[in-house]
Formats: structure tokens, sequence, C-alpha cells
């Protein structure tokens, strides 16, 4: 007599077979993942409980929550702080109603579109060092800059735009929000253009004026596509470095100086690690923050 076979015993084999297999392709990719995020974190949160002082290494040891103490104290961080609050607000602000007055405009004109689309690319795909630099030499230097050759065309005077501290973060800011900006027209445009009509119909059979229908229709209706554009755009404010190190460096003096690009100077410039591994570990703190706010928010939504 033959042995009794136990029912679904050949597929239990055949899926187990299957996960590892499964399991042993996405292994590689699992050990890149972690060896190229989760040990840097982990080993930056190592740094940041450390005093690590290059200019003074016989100084170096392990400190606990010093380093965090240290910031209650210090001016610096807090204005470094305060202008990452600024630039990130303002540079979110901007380029969604930026993009989205000019999406709302594109959608009027029949023919075009495509080579607006195309045209409003070109700046996202720049590097943020080459977005920098192309500002820093032919938009805001002095004299020759195109801004500079504006404002003295219109009778408003020669500016240092990246000299002077009143007006260095200003420009920094309008340097983000042309790159970003883009980003932001071609979602929106997206989003607006699969609007249904038949509700614009109605609306307009009841007399509602072109303010109302934006505010009661399109508004709500794009409201995911907005808490999507807000939530990728602040976390690339939040983590700029780039462009504002190749503009001004951070300056003159701490003008520019957010967040990211202190914990830089204070790691590569003052050689002081364990205080800059602090500070990104402040900065990496606020993003997860921000981020996990916002996607409350866009739940509750």
């Amino acid at each position: 007599m033959h042995a009794a076979v136990t029912p679904g015993r050949p597929g239990d084999s055949l899926a187990r077979q299957e996960r590892r297999f499964a399991l042993a392709l996405l292994a590689p990719a699992l050990a890149v993942l972690l060896i190229t995020t989760t040990v840097p974190l982990v080993y930056l949160a190592w740094t940041s409980m450390n005093r690590i002082d290059l200019s003074m290494p016989w100084l170096s040891g392990f400190v606990g929550a010093t380093n965090f103490g240290k910031m209650v104290d210090d001016p610096r961080f807090w204005n470094s702080l305060w202008l990452t609050g600024v630039y990130t607000a303002t540079t979110v602000v901007l380029q969604v109603v930026i993009g989205l007055s000019l999406a709302l405009l594109v959608l009027q004109i029949p023919r075009g579109q495509a080579l607006l689309r195309v045209g409003a690319i070109l700046p996202i795909v720049l590097a943020p060092v080459v977005v920098g630099l192309f500002w820093r030499t032919l938009v805001l230097s002095p004299d020759v800059g195109l801004v500079d050759v504006a404002t003295r065309g219109l009778g408003l005077g020669s500016h240092n735009w990246l000299g002077d501290p009143q007006l260095a973060l200003i420009s920094v800011i309008a340097m983000h929000t042309w790159q970003w900006t883009p980003f932001a027209f071609l979602v929106l445009l997206a989003t607006l253009s699969t609007l249904p009509p038949d509700v614009y119909e109605a609306a307009r059979l009841d007399r509602a004026s072109a303010w109302q229908r934006f505010v009661y229709i399109t508004l709500p209706l794009i409201r995911p596509a907005i808490m999507m554009v807000v939530i990728m755009r602040m976390m690339t404010a939040l983590s700029a470095f780039a462009a504002i190190f190749a503009a001004t460096g951070g300056g003159p003096g701490s003008a520019t100086e957010i967040l990211n690009l202190y914990a830089y100077r204070t790691s590569f410039t003052e050689l002081n690690l364990g205080y800059g591994a602090s500070l990104a570990m402040v900065l990496l703190a606020i993003t997860m923050l921000v981020s996990f706010f916002m996607f409350r928010l866009r739940r509750k939504a």
C-alpha cells in the first residue's frame, strides 16, 4: 500500500521555496540599504554623544547629552533654527501659491501646454550646486547680473544681493523658489486637468462666481495634491544645503546659515565633529516630526 499523502504539503513546500527565493533576491538590496542609511545614522547618533574636537583631540570622550544641552545657550543655534523656519515656510508657501497660479493660467491655454511642461522641468533637473553657481554668477552678481541690470534699468540702483545680510536671505529664498516651483506647477496642473467639468457647469448654472468656484470646488478637490506638494517641498527645504553653500556659503556672516549649514560649518570648518553631529540629529528630529505631523494632517483632511 502506498503511504498517505498529507493534503496541502506540496503547495506549502512550493510557497516556502518562493518566499526563500524572494528573500534571496531582496537580501542584497536590504543589505545595501542598511549599510548606506541605518549604519550612518547609528554612527551619527553615537558621535553626537561624544566630544570630538579635532582642534583639541586630547579632550575627546563620551559626554552623553552635553552637546544637546550646549545648544540651549548657543545663540548661533537659535539663529540658524529661526532661519531654517523662515526659509522653509517662505519657500513652500511661494512654491504652492505661484505653482497653483501658473497651473490655473496655463490650463486656460488650449495649445502649447506640452512645451510649457518641458520648459518647467529644466530648473528641476539642474543640480543644486549648478543652480547656486548660476544665480551667483549670472543672476545676482553685482553690476552684471540679470537682476542688477533690471533694477538699474528701473532706477532702483545696484545692490550686492548675496553680500548684503538683509538681501542674502531673500536671494536664496528666491533661488530655491525658482528651482522648485515648477514641481508644484506640474503636479497641480496634472491634478487640475483631471477635475470633472460637469461640476463647474452645474456651478455656473447656479450663478457661482469664479472666486466661489475656486474656493468651494477647485481647492477642496485638489487638497490632496496640495498637501503632497507641501510635504515633499518641506522635506527638501529643511534639508537644503548645496545651492545655498554654492551661492553664499552660509554668509555673509551667518545671514543664510540655516541649521544644515551650521552643522556642516561646525563639523568641517571648526572641526567640532561631536557638536556638529548633535546639530544634525536635531535637524533629523525636526524633519521627522514635521513629516509625521504633515502626514497625520493629510490623513485627517
